[in-house]
């Protein structure tokens, strides 16, 4: 799904965001400025922020000096979107930090400060994988040499 140039409802408070523009990019981020200091990424979008060497300058200085309202993290959200009822799974392998994604647009929803500390979980994606990768091993691996191909 492309960007989206509506403006839409937080899915944690309710609030309206406000689309922060990413020159270099060329792309809105929606940032609930006015609630909960969430952040919504249309599908694909989340990719580009990542990672601790992206720039993400514009996001930050929406957010800076802004007191933000607490929300229920464990209430159903709906995409602003699409509507679907948005899963909530973790940033990755370490299951430190949820986040909400919907499986129907692609959409990706942050609380307040998840964004950050999602970059500082892994430097890159290749670094993110290697641990999926290893904790799968570590799990399954044994197992998996045991396995006869041979039949």
């Amino acid at each position: 799904m492309a960007d989206t140039l509506d403006t839409i409802n937080c899915p944690a408070c309710g609030e309206e965001m406000v689309k922060v523009y990413i020159p270099r990019e060329g792309i809105n981020i929606d940032v609930c400025l006015n609630g909960c200091g969430g952040i919504y990424f249309d599908n694909r979008e989340f990719k580009r922020f990542d990672e601790c060497h992206e720039n993400i300058d514009e996001i930050l200085n929406a957010l800076k000096g802004k007191d933000f309202k607490r929300v229920d993290m464990d209430s159903v959200r709906l995409c602003p979107v699409c509507g679907a009822r948005m899963v909530k799974n973790y940033s990755s392998i370490k299951k430190e930090i949820q986040v909400d994604d919907c499986y129907m647009c692609g959409g990706k929803f942050l609380d307040h400060g998840e964004l950050e500390r999602i970059r500082k979980e892994y430097n890159t994606d290749a670094e993110r994988g290697e641990a999926t990768i290893k904790f799968l091993y570590d799990v399954a691996g044994s197992e998996l040499q045991e396995i006869d191909l041979s039949d």
